[in-house]
C-alpha cells in the first residue's frame, strides 16, 4: 500500500521557513520525502493533495480523559479518539480515574482492547498508583505494566501520604516506568472551585491557593531525588511550582512537566461574571502572573510538553454552576489552533517550537517511537491549514463533551486531515 501526500508544506526547524514537499508512505511507514517542485511517480499509488497545508507529525497528548469504562455518558473511547483525531492527535495517554478505576490488569486490558477495536488513534493507558485512587494501598505495579500500563498516576487526586508516594516511586523506578503526579494538598482546597485571586475575592468565593499545588511538587521532587524515578508533574499552573521544578532540574533530579493550553491563554481575571462552569477546571485558572510564568517556563524548557487534560462532562453536570459543577473542560479540538493563534501568529513563538512541544518533545520525555516523520517511522501525520480562520463551535465537536470556555473564539491553524500508520482516520472533507 503506497500513498503520496503531494504539494504539502514543511517547516525548517532552524529558520521557520516553509517549503513545498511530497511525502511517500508505504505500508504505514514514512518511505521518503521528495522535492515539491518535481512531480513524483505516483503510478499505482493513492494520492492526497495537501496544497497549502502544513505536513506535521501527528500530535501527542500525554494527559487525557476518555471516561470509559464507567462514564460513557461523558465520553467513550470511540468518541474521544475521534475527537483527538479531529484535533490532529495521533497518540494519546488516558488517565485511570474511570469506574472501575484502572487499578487492575483486567481494566487496563479492557481499555487497550476497546482502543484496538473502536479507537481512531493510538491509546496508551496509565494505571492508578493506589487501589481505587483512595491513597491507602498501592496497586500491583508489575502486573499493571505486564497488562500494558505505561506509567502510574492517581490523576484527579493527589497522593496525600508521603511514604506511600515514596514507595510508589521506588516500585516504578524498579520497573523503569514513570510516576505522573496530580499535585494537590487536599487540606487546602476543600470547598473551593476557583483560584485564590481577583475573581474569588470579587465574588466572595473560597479560593484554591497556589501552595496547594506547589507543596506536593516540592515534596515529590525530593522523593524523586531519593528514589531516582522519572517524576512527571501534571498540568502545572503556578509560579511557585515552576520555581521548584526549575530547581529540581538544576540539581539533576529526573523531573519533567506539562502545561495545558488553557493555563497559557486564560487567567482567573477572564472568568465571566455569569459564573459559567465551563471556566471551571482543576488546576483552576490562575493569576496573570502565573500565566506568564507558565509561558516562560515552557519557553525555557522548565516545562517540557503541552497536554490538553481533555476532560468531558455532560451539559447537565456543567449546568450546576461554578461551585457545584465538576472540574474540567474539553481540549482536543481547540488545542493547536488556540496556541498557534495566540503565540505563533503574534510572533512570540516560532512554528517549529510549538510543533516540538506537541510532537517530538512528548515522544522524548516518555520514550515513544512517534513524534517524527523521518524515513522508517510510523506514518502518523497531521495536515494543518495555517491560514483559514474559523470560529470555535462546540456543536461541531466530535467529543461528547461541549464544555469549553472558547466558544465563539476566532482561530487559525485548524487540522485538516489526520493519519495513523498511513491510514486516514479523520478528514475535514469526509
Amino acid at each position: 500500500m503506497t500513498t503520496w501526500i503531494l504539494n504539502g508544506l514543511t517547516v525548517n526547524p532552524e529558520t521557520g521557513e516553509l517549503s513545498k514537499k511530497h511525502l511517500k508512505i508505504e505500508n504505514g511507514k514514512v518511505a521518503e520525502w521528495a522535492d515539491g517542485e518535481t512531480a513524483p511517480d505516483t503510478a499505482g499509488a493513492e494520492t492526497i493533495d495537501a496544497a497549502g497545508k502544513l505536513i506535521s507529525p501527528g500530535f501527542i497528548d500525554m494527559h487525557v480523559h476518555l471516561r470509559e469504562p464507567g462514564f460513557e455518558y461523558k465520553e467513550t473511547i470511540a468518541s474521544g479518539t475521534r475527537s483527538a483525531a479531529k484535533g490532529g492527535f495521533t497518540t494519546i495517554a488516558c488517565m485511570p480515574n474511570t469506574r472501575p478505576v484502572a487499578d487492575s490488569p483486567e481494566t487496563v486490558r479492557l481499555v487497550l482492547d476497546k482502543a484496538a477495536t473502536e479507537g481512531a488513534v493510538k491509546v496508551l493507558p496509565y494505571a492508578a498508583i493506589t487501589k481505587n485512587e483512595l491513597g491507602r494501598e498501592l496497586t500491583d505495579f508489575a502486573a499493571l505494566k505486564e497488562a500494558g500500563a505505561i506509567g502510574f498516576t492517581d490523576d484527579g487526586v493527589g497522593v496525600q501520604n508521603a511514604q506511600m508516594m515514596k514507595d510508589a516511586m521506588a516500585q516504578a523506578k524498579s520497573l523503569g516506568l514513570p510516576i505522573i503526579a496530580h499535585c494537590e494538598d487536599d487540606s487546602l482546597v476543600v470547598g473551593a472551585s476557583v483560584t485564590d485571586g481577583a475573581f474569588s475575592r470579587k465574588n466572595g468565593l473560597k479560593g484554591i491557593p497556589n501552595e496547594s499545588e506547589a507543596i506536593h511538587v516540592g515534596r515529590d521532587i525530593l522523593l524523586a531525588e531519593a528514589t531516582g524515578v522519572h517524576y512527571h508533574v501534571c498540568h502545572v499552573s503556578t509560579e511557585q511550582s515552576i520555581r521548584l521544578i526549575r530547581l529540581g532540574k538544576s540539581v539533576g533530579v529526573r523531573v519533567t512537566a506539562e502545561v495545558c493550553p488553557h493555563h497559557l491563554v486564560l487567567s482567573d481575571e477572564d472568568i465571566p461574571d455569569s459564573m459559567d462552569a465551563n471556566w471551571k477546571m482543576n488546576p483552576p485558572l490562575r493569576t496573570p502572573r502565573d500565566v506568564e510564568a507558565c509561558i516562560e517556563a515552557l519557553e525555557d524548557g522548565t516545562i517540557d510538553i503541552i497536554v490538553t487534560d481533555h476532560a468531558p462532562h455532560s451539559a447537565e453536570e456543567k449546568a450546576k454552576g461554578l461551585e457545584r459543577a465538576p472540574f474540567g473542560i474539553v481540549g482536543f479540538e481547540t488545542a493547536f489552533p488556540l496556541l498557534y493563534t495566540k503565540f505563533v501568529k503574534t510572533g512570540r513563538w516560532t512554528l517549529p517550537f510549538l510543533l516540538r512541544r506537541m510532537t517530538s518533545d512528548p515522544a522524548r520525555v516518555f520514550g515513544l517511537e512517534t513524534g517524527t516523520l523521518a524515513p522508517g517511522s510510523a506514518a502518523d501525520v497531521t495536515l494543518i491549514d495555517l491560514e483559514t480562520e474559523k470560529e470555535v463551535d462546540p456543536e461541531t465537536f466530535l467529543s461528547l463533551g461541549r464544555n469549553t470556555p472558547f466558544a465563539g473564539w476566532k482561530l487559525s491553524g485548524w487540522p485538516a486531515l489526520t493519519m495513523v500508520d498511513g491510514k486516514v482516520v479523520w478528514s475535514e472533507q469526509a
